[in-house]
């Protein structure tokens, strides 16, 4: 098998190999939101909790959006991408329409006045991190391979089929991943 060419950058996806063995990222798509010489910063994004919006974060107007394990770091935190970078002061940009984080208060305006939906945000508990170098040798154990999405499918894909797709989408030499058993030795 050969590795996928694409180097990481904000934007890009990480797309675990199927035989990855850990609780968090087993068959895990991970945005990456941050990506440079110090380090990265992402977020699972297939992972979905059972607990809605409401039921983690009190004060604010209903709000019917799923929560996702975004990670195994500071989970005692709540992260946010979204599409609404134009009216969410303080967004980093990830890719052009792409946005995480920023000022929290307008994101409860904005539910407030229904000028914002579950299809222009996604919230997540915890991050994945890596240090410096650290990514760069889980890429080189082929523990993950790189892909470029559509950045504005990601908030509205299914989580059920993230993983597949985005196998799907690196080509033929990665079709067979998509069959590869959950636990190789029940084979």
């Amino acid at each position: 098998m050969k590795p996928t060419n694409i180097t990481p950058t904000s934007g890009s996806i990480l797309i675990s190999e199927p035989a990855l063995k850990d609780k968090y990222f087993d068959r895990a798509v991970v945005l990456l939101a941050d990506h440079s010489e110090e380090g990265s910063f992402g977020l699972i994004i297939n992972k979905p909790l059972d607990v809605k919006f409401n039921d983690i974060v009190k004060g604010f107007p209903d709000f019917d959006a799923k929560v996702y394990l975004g990670g195994p770091v500071n989970t005692k935190n709540l992260f946010f991408i979204h599409k609404r970078g134009d009216f969410i002061r303080n967004s980093q940009p990830i890719k052009e329409g792409l946005y995480w984080g920023g000022e929290i208060d307008d994101v409860k305006s904005l539910i407030h006045l229904g000028e914002i939906s579950n299809r222009d945000i996604r919230f997540y508990i915890g991050y994945s991190g890596w240090t410096e170098n650290q990514l760069d040798e889980e890429l080189k154990e082929f523990s993950w391979l790189v892909g470029q999405p559509n950045l504005m499918e990601l908030i509205e894909k299914p989580a059920n089929r993230m993983w597949k797709d985005s196998v799907a989408s690196l080509g033929d030499d990665y079709k067979f991943w998509v069959n590869f058993p959950n636990d190789p030795s029940l084979n």
